[in-house]
């Protein structure tokens, strides 16, 4: 699967780049991934990340190869809203 493709799965889904932030967001179901796990991964693994089901109101959902240390978590839920 080229780059283009793994691209439009995104846009189909809601997502956009963010190229202060290094991430792909997507604000309504309050998820960011990192371009690292987009990157690596391929389509069954990029369509199982977005199946997941949206977080509770007020969280984020990061998809990420290495999950986000506690402080940088709270810095990116703060920057994100």
């Amino acid at each position: 699967m080229t780059v283009t493709e793994k691209k439009q799965i995104l846009e189909a889904a809601g997502y956009w780049f963010n190229f202060e932030r290094g991430l792909y967001l997507n604000r309504k179901e309050r998820k960011a991934m990192s371009i690292e796990f987009f990157e690596d991964s391929d389509e069954e693994r990029l369509r199982e990340a977005l199946a997941t089901p949206a977080p509770s109101e007020g969280d984020w959902d990061f998809i990420f190869n290495t999950a986000p240390t506690p402080s940088i978590r709270r810095q990116l839920v703060s920057l994100l809203g």
